[in-house]
């Protein structure tokens, strides 16, 4: 339940604005890295210092600041004092259960959203928060630990190919959106091939453990839902905003991403529903087993039935019954109970009851 709902207690009591680490630890030693480009120029470094991306809020081209690991909040709160950022700003960043939004500081962006991925071993997503500060110079992105989903912006901004060089940083900023949200196609994806494995075990042999499955995959698909469908309203305000960073080409391409968001959240629903039905074909199924041998059962009680009932009859202690004495008593007796079995079979196989 724990993936489901979390709420660090170290922030109870604390100040509003109060620079502490309230998540996860999820990497040794945090990492900073920078891209500093502009249509003909390009400065990356993928170990930097803070001393070295001071400088870059005096030039003219576009900045990408990106930090790996939030557990050491006084470099936190240094990397965003680039931008001079409000220390609510700096406790959201901090704090990794936030959901995903928008807040409009009038000289920079917040932006929250979550970064989901499929891990194969463990069959099962993992969701990591994304904090973007788009500022005039450039983007500050703050990430719980390395490896994302920015490997294609990278290399379009080390090939200069597209738009991303001569763009803005707003136009960055929509670029690492997009990529977040391309990536939920590829979760999508998985939930759809474990449904369809679940489907097809059901049809064939239902077994408890398949059930179990099916409640892993809707805790699963709760905390995607939980990522996905706030950004929605998250890019819908950045389309309607007046800010001056982001300019009227980037909101062309912020729809772009609208539509996918949509799209994503519309195929969310629609797992939620194909994992209730699948739920309700494992209960039918069994139901349906548990209906066929019964059927079966009833069947063989029913053929016993006058069989045992002559049986009882002639194995009572009754000296004077007639049928006892005869010679071929017992010979006629088993000629009846196979006439009377076979004749029960077939009436049962003509009515299609076997």
């Amino acid at each position: 339940m724990a993936r489901i709902y979390q709420h660090s207690r170290n922030k109870l009591a604390q100040a509003p604005g109060a620079a502490q680490f309230a998540g996860v630890r999820k990497v040794d030693t945090p990492r900073l890295t920078y891209m500093d480009y502009s249509v003909d120029h390009l400065d990356e470094n993928a170990d930097a210092q803070l001393a070295d991306c001071l400088p870059l809020r005096e030039r003219a081209s576009t900045s990408w600041i990106n930090l790996y690991g939030l557990h050491d909040p006084e470099l936190v709160v240094q990397i965003s004092d680039l931008l001079d950022v409000h220390p609510l700003v700096r406790e959201d960043i901090l704090h990794t259960n936030q959901r995903p939004k928008l807040e409009d500081f009038e000289s920079y962006l917040y932006i929250v959203c979550r970064m989901v991925s499929w891990n194969e071993e463990e069959s099962r997503i993992e969701s990591e928060q994304l904090s973007l500060i788009l500022g005039s110079a450039g983007v500050i992105s703050f990430q719980e630990r390395p490896g994302d989903v920015f490997g294609n912006v990278r290399e379009r901004v080390r090939k200069g190919k597209g738009r991303i060089r001569g763009a803005g940083p707003g136009y960055l900023c929509y670029a690492l959106m997009d990529a977040v949200v391309d990536n939920y196609f590829l979760v999508m994806e998985h939930f759809s091939e474990q449904i369809e494995v679940i489907e097809e075990q059901l049809l064939e042999n239902p077994e408890p453990e398949h059930l179990q499955r099916i409640h892993e995959l809707k805790r699963e698909l709760i905390l995607a839902r939980r990522s996905i469908l706030p950004l929605r309203e998250v890019i819908r305000s950045l389309v309607a905003t007046e800010s001056p960073l982001v300019d009227k080409q980037t909101e062309l391409f912020l729809r772009d991403v609208l539509d996918h968001t949509i799209q994503v959240a519309d195929t969310v629903d629609s797992f939620r529903d194909l994992l209730s039905g699948l739920q309700d074909l494992y209960l039918s199924s069994i139901s349906n087993k548990m209906n066929e041998v019964m059927k079966v059962l009833t069947i063989a009680a029913t053929i016993f039935v006058p069989l045992t009932f002559v049986a009882g009859i002639y194995g009572m202690n009754f000296e004077f019954m007639p049928e006892l004495k005869w010679k071929w008593a017992y010979p006629v007796f088993w000629v009846f109970i196979l006439t009377c079995f076979v004749s029960m079979i077939a009436f049962f196989r003509r009515r299609k009851w076997l």
